[in-house]
């Protein structure tokens, strides 16, 4: 009998990431939709400023030349300016970076940080439509939320094939795993941060 642990593994590295990062992916669905960000605009900044700091430790991974060899639009898939944008939007202060970011990843860490990220712009279809509710858009307050320009199913498309054909070692997979599984907590302990502290005013 096939039971899960000993079904075969899919080929494909982004489908591995995503069975491997399944429980920490809903554990953070849960506790998002459990802040209710989209209740009321306080709830929002909340979660917008975990957002920044979340995507604001990422960005320099989006000029890492071992990453930019194999993603050469990288750089362009970076959200930090516009989640900054977005909480200038709002009226608050730029929060101080928290202790515990990501430094020094191997390529392979990296990759699977960046996966986290690219991953929840698929998400963001959804929420912009929540957040349009609390009069912020696409151009205002909820920026780092915008479709891409080739659209979303394409742009994470494009995204996995080039990641899916980056040659690692059976360690270094285990790394990229291990590393999209800590980009998934780290934003969840962010989100509690944020959720218990309140967002400064500019």
């Amino acid at each position: 009998m096939t039971t899960p642990d000993s079904a075969p593994r899919p080929s494909e590295r982004s489908k591995r990431l995503t069975l491997a990062t399944r429980e920490t992916h809903d554990t953070l669905g849960e506790k998002v939709m459990g802040r209710d960000p989209f209740g009321s605009l306080e709830n929002y900044i909340h979660f917008a400023t975990a957002q920044y700091l979340f995507l604001t430790e990422l960005a320099p991974l989006h000029t890492d030349p071992r990453l930019t060899q194999h993603i050469p639009n990288l750089p362009e898939r970076c959200r930090a300016e516009q989640i900054k944008a977005d909480l200038i939007d709002l009226g608050v202060k730029l929060p101080a970076p928290v202790p515990g970011a990501v430094k020094n990843p191997s390529k392979a860490q990296a990759l699977g940080w960046v996966f986290v990220s690219e991953g929840s712009k698929l998400g963001a279809g959804v929420l912009i439509k929540q957040a349009r509710l609390l009069g912020l858009s696409e151009t205002h307050g909820a920026r780092h939320m915008g479709e891409p320009a080739e659209g979303r199913g394409r742009n994470w498309k494009s995204f996995i094939e080039m990641l899916d054909s980056i040659e690692l070692t059976p360690e270094e997979d285990a790394e990229l795993e291990q590393a999209a599984n800590d980009a998934f907590s780290r934003f969840t302990f962010l989100l509690e941060q944020t959720y218990a502290e309140q967002p400064e005013l500019a």
